[in-house]
C-alpha cells in the first residue's frame, strides 16, 4: 500500500503558543481523509504546514516518501482549495480550470484536451464556455477542484470549502464530494470542523483538540468507540452525566451521579471504587417506557421539556424531575410515541453497555 503523505511528529509554535504538538499520521493512496476539531485546535496550521505555506517548528512532512521541508508551495505536489473558491469572475470555466496549466506553459492542443477531460469526471461537461456568475454554489465547488485536480497533484488538501454553502446545498455538496473522490482516486486531506462532513465523507478521520490527535480511526469506531472523553463529546450528540464509581468489575461499573441516579455502564479502562467519573450516552441508546419484562435496564424518570421536531432526526428535550439537567432522547420513526406532549412524566431505559464511562478529564 503506497503511503501518499506521512506527517512526523510535527510541531508548531508561535512564541509560546503551541499550535500543533508532535502530531503524526499517514495517508495512503486514494484515501479520504478527514481532520476534525473545533476553531482554534490547530487543524488548519496543519494543513498549511503539508502545503507549504508554513514550516513546521519541528518534524517531517512526507510525499510519496519524498520530504517536503525546504520545499517551496508551488514545487509541492499538492493543490489547496479554500472555504473562499477564489474563481476568477472575469474568466469562463474552462479558463478558471485551465489557469494552472497556462502558468506550466504547456501546449494549447494539450491544455484543451486536459480540460474537457477532466470536466467531464466532475460531471460539468459542457460547461467550459460558462461564466463563473452563472453557474450554482455547488458548481462552483466542482470548478474549483477541477481546477487543481487537472494539475495532478498526489495530494488535494480542502480547509472547510462547504463552509460557506447553505445547509441544504451542503448535505448535497457531502455526497457529491464522496462520490466525486471516489471517482477521481486522488488522495483528499479534508479539513472541517463539522463533525456531519467528516463522518459522512471519510474513510478516516482525525480527532484533533488543543494541538493533538486525540483519536485516529474510522467513522463508525469513532462514534461507536470513542477512545476519549473529548471525541465522545464532540463526535456526535451525548448526554453527559459526572459522578463516582461505587463498585465496578473492572468491565462495568455501578456509578453514582450527582443528580442522585445510580446507573451501570460499560468502562474505558479499569477504575477503581470512589473514582470521579464521566459517563456519555447517546440519545439514540435511550429507550422510552420500555416494556416492564425488560430486564438489565437503567431505568428513570424524566419531563418532557420540549419535541424537538426534524422528521427522522427527532429528539425529545427532557430532564429528570427536579433538576436543570437536560437530555436528548432520540425519537423511534415509528410513531408510536405521538401521544407524548410537553411536561408528561415518562420513564427512560437503556442498558448498560450502550453507556460508556471515563475517569474523570482533570482539565474539565
Amino acid at each position: 500500500m503506497q503511503i501518499d503523505l506521512s506527517v512526523q511528529q510535527v510541531t508548531k509554535t508561535f512564541k509560546d503558543f503551541v499550535a500543533v504538538d508532535n502530531v503524526s499520521f499517514e495517508v495512503p493512496d486514494g484515501q479520504f481523509f478527514s481532520i476534525l476539531g473545533p476553531s482554534g485546535c490547530g487543524k488548519t496550521t496543519l494543513l498549511r504546514m503539508i502545503a507549504g505555506l508554513t514550516q513546521p517548528t519541528r518534524g517531517d512532512i512526507e510525499i510519496r516518501g519524498r520530504s517536503m521541508l525546504g520545499i517551496a508551495p508551488n514545487k509541492r505536489p499538492v493543490n489547496l482549495i479554500f472555504q473562499h473558491l477564489a474563481l476568477f469572475p472575469m474568466m469562463n470555466v474552462a479558463q478558471n480550470v485551465a489557469f494552472g496549466l497556462k502558468r506550466r506553459r504547456e501546449a494549447n492542443a494539450v491544455i484543451e484536451k486536459k480540460v474537457e477531460a477532466i470536466l467531464e469526471r466532475v460531471e460539468l461537461a459542457g460547461f467550459g464556455e460558462k461564466q463563473i456568475d452563472q453557474l450554482s454554489g455547488g458548481q462552483k465547488q466542482r470548478v474549483a477542484i477541477a481546477r487543481c485536480l487537472v494539475l495532478e497533484p498526489t495530494v488535494l488538501l480542502l480547509d472547510e470549502p462547504l463552509g460557506a454553502l447553505d445547509l441544504k446545498l451542503r448535505e448535497q455538496m457531502k455526497v457529491e464530494l464522496k462520490k466525486l473522490q471516489a471517482k477521481v482516486g486522488t488522495t483528499f486531506v479534508y479539513i472541517t470542523h463539522d463533525q456531519s462532513e467528516a463522518l459522512v465523507m471519510s474513510d478516516h478521520v482525525a480527532v484533533m483538540n488543543q494541538g493533538v490527535f486525540e483519536q485516529v480511526d474510522t467513522p463508525q469506531n469513532l462514534y461507536n468507540d470513542p477512545q476519549t472523553p473529548f471525541v465522545a463529546q464532540f463526535v456526535g450528540d451525548n448526554n453527559a452525566w459526572s459522578g463516582k464509581i461505587r463498585r465496578s468489575d473492572g468491565k462495568i461499573a455501578e456509578i453514582e451521579t450527582s443528580g442522585g441516579h445510580v446507573f451501570r455502564s460499560q468502562l474505558r479502562g479499569p477504575l477503581a471504587p470512589g473514582t470521579a467519573v464521566d459517563l456519555f450516552l447517546r440519545p439514540e441508546a435511550m429507550l422510552i417506557q420500555p416494556d416492564p419484562g425488560l430486564s438489565g435496564l437503567n431505568r428513570f424518570e424524566v419531563v418532557v421539556k420540549d419535541i424537538l421536531f426534524d422528521g427522522a432526526n427527532s429528539r425529545l428535550l427532557a430532564h429528570p424531575p427536579e433538576t436543570d439537567m437536560e437530555l436528548l432522547i432520540a425519537l423511534p420513526q415509528t410513531r408510536q410515541f405521538d401521544f407524548i406532549r410537553k411536561n408528561d412524566n415518562i420513564e427512560i431505559g437503556w442498558n448498560e453497555k450502550s453507556g460508556i464511562c471515563f475517569a474523570r478529564d482533570k482539565k474539565t
